[in-house]
């Protein structure tokens, strides 16, 4: 799994305090096959210790020990290129024709003033973008309504940060379970809530957050905002109903509902019922996943991060 881009950053501000050199190196474009996108960050010191990826593996050993040595200290910022060559790509095991374009920019210990004002928009769920002047590394912050993609001139990098995804699920079943495992393992932040004191009690998955209550009122506390995913697997229209009807008023990313065609039609007939507005009723997922032709809970959770992925990477205006 990848380091989150929070725990990036964390590990950025704690070397900054640090007796140490520490650097931040962020992806700036790609071209070719490449591991990881524009937007990953690496953060690490002159002792080898480091946080996060740029390569999955490929460039950060070359690239830390450019760094130990030296080679970027002439400037607080500078932008390198790998896989300028196909002995390069060799060598360093980048896939073939993959290229990264890198900014590296030193940090210092006044760099710890917009690393933890960062971190504390992150963790409020905010959006907020890192502006890095590239002659000097001169940073500043500013708040965004919306995210937006990276961009760098020769003039700045400017970088948006937004709160981590998080997914709700609705039922504490098996099918709860794979899914909270996958979502878990590609960055998602996993709540779980069920009604039935003693299901959720049997809860076989991963420890993540399980909360009790309505589950109407918990997608309203928990759930409600744009960087949320809200999915139903009960079964239950009695606990699954609820949460759709809070899930699709509110301004939740996705909404998902597990059930077969015959289930969602009826689904959609008792929503339909209850005067939720059709463009908002539009908004449901469901049957929830692509249709792949999963039948066990593993395969049915694949195919549900699969959809999330495939509406994620969607290009911003795309139908």
């Amino acid at each position: 799994m990848h380091t989150h881009d929070s725990d990036v950053l964390a590990f950025a501000l704690a070397a900054c305090a640090a007796p140490t050199r520490a650097w931040l190196v962020t992806i700036v474009a790609t071209s070719g096959s490449s591991p990881r996108p524009a937007g990953a960050m690496l953060a690490c010191t002159d002792t080898g210790t480091q946080a996060g990826s740029v390569s999955g593996g490929c460039v950060e050993e070359d690239l830390i020990e450019r760094l130990r040595a030296g080679e970027f200290d002439a400037q607080r910022v500078q932008r390198i290129r790998y896989g300028v060559s196909a002995e390069e790509n060799a060598r360093l095991g980048l896939p073939c024709g993959g290229q990264l374009d890198l900014i590296v920019q030193s940090l210092r210990a006044d760099d710890s003033e917009w690393l933890q004002a960062l971190l504390d928009a992150i963790g409020e769920r905010r959006c907020i973008q890192r502006q890095v002047r590239l002659a000097d590394g001169h940073t500043v912050l500013q708040p965004l309504a919306h995210f937006a993609d990276l961009e760098v001139d020769t003039i700045q990098l400017a970088q948006s940060f937004g709160p981590r995804y998080r997914m709700l699920l609705v039922g504490a079943g098996q099918l709860a379970a794979s899914l909270a495992e996958l979502a878990l393992a590609m960055d998602y932040e996993v709540l779980v809530t069920d009604p039935r004191p003693d299901t959720l009690a049997q809860w076989t998955g991963p420890e993540v957050p399980r909360l009790p209550g309505m589950p109407d009122d918990v997608v309203r506390a928990q759930a409600a905002d744009r960087f949320s995913v809200v999915i139903t697997l009960t079964h239950d229209p009695r606990i699954d109903d609820m949460a759709l009807m809070e899930a699709l008023e509110s301004e939740a990313w996705y909404v998902g509902a597990l059930g077969s065609k015959r289930t969602t039609e009826k689904r959609l007939q008792r929503l339909q019922a209850l005067d939720i507005p059709q463009e908002k009723i539009d908004r449901l997922q469901a049957p929830v996943g692509l249709d792949i032709g999963s039948k066990t809970p593993l395969e049915i959770a694949v195919a549900i991060m699969a959809q999330l992925v495939q509406l994620r990477r969607r290009p911003a205006g795309a139908v």
